[in-house]
């Protein structure tokens, strides 16, 4: 009986209809070899957006700016600011006061034993001021000699400040300058431009500042390093045992 209706013409269409539903359709020979073309009522696909949707970091910095060398999705790294600036000849008031006074006093009437000391704490070798403090003084003696001032020491003395710069991740003044002025260049954003120009403001700093650029770097290396000779590791040694007795 199953059969019949099943093969009954007056069944209504609406149940072959859902019949052929359930059976699977196989392709006919004709079009085993073509593409069905896709229904007038199908989406089209959109592609997955790879793009990194832009934001803003707590301190005011885009996100997913990839400049140079920076990692899209991560913040920009901002340079720290000096200690003290480059006029603060006597310091701040914390616990490096006395300290700050002493190298005022160091960059004013002896530089050759600041630039040494200086150069010994960026270096964290001791040994090396005497390495550094004698070709100063003989550039400076040349300077005061010839030229009535010390326009010879600065040219050996500004790697200095590029050195510390680049170890402690510090501002320059041609880059605090322009931030200062709004003006966020390209050469500021392209890192070999900037360093160009940071080094060639060093320069220009210990030619027309040099002894305030010898005490701004002498009060940021004594709040950052410690001297080199107070690394020096502690001696162990055994005392001798007290005296003994022998038990019965």
């Amino acid at each position: 009986m199953a059969n019949v209706e099943e093969s009954s013409p007056f069944l209504p269409s609406q149940k072959s209809d859902s019949n052929n539903e359930m059976k699977p359709t196989k392709p006919s020979s004709s079009n085993s070899g073509k593409i069905p073309a896709p229904s007038a009522a199908a989406e089209p696909v959109k592609p997955a957006s790879s793009a990194v949707s832009m934001g803003w970091t707590a301190e005011g910095l885009p996100m997913g700016h990839s400049v140079g060398t920076a990692v899209v999705g991560e913040p920009i790294m901002r340079r720290a600011q000096w200690e003290s600036s480059l006029c603060s000849c006597f310091g701040k008031n914390d616990e490096f006061a006395s300290s700050d006074f002493e190298v005022c006093l160091l960059g004013t009437l002896a530089p050759c034993v600041l630039y040494g000391s200086n150069a010994e704490r960026i270096g964290s070798s001791p040994g090396s001021f005497t390495n550094h403090c004698l070709p100063y003084t003989g550039l400076f003696l040349i300077g005061q000699s010839f030229f009535g001032w010390n326009c010879m020491a600065p040219w050996f003395s500004y790697p200095n400040r590029t050195a510390i710069r680049q170890r402690f991740n510090l501002e320059g003044n041609c880059e605090a300058v322009t931030s200062s002025c709004g003006c966020h260049g390209g050469f500021v954003e392209d890192e070999e431009r900037r360093e160009h120009c940071e080094s060639t403001c060093d320069f220009l700093t210990h030619i027309f500042c040099h002894p305030c650029a010898l005490c701004q770097e002498g009060r940021e290396l004594r709040r950052r390093l410690p001297h080199p000779g107070f690394n020096a590791k502690p001696v162990g040694f055994m005392m001798p045992p007290g005296d003994q007795t022998m038990g019965r």
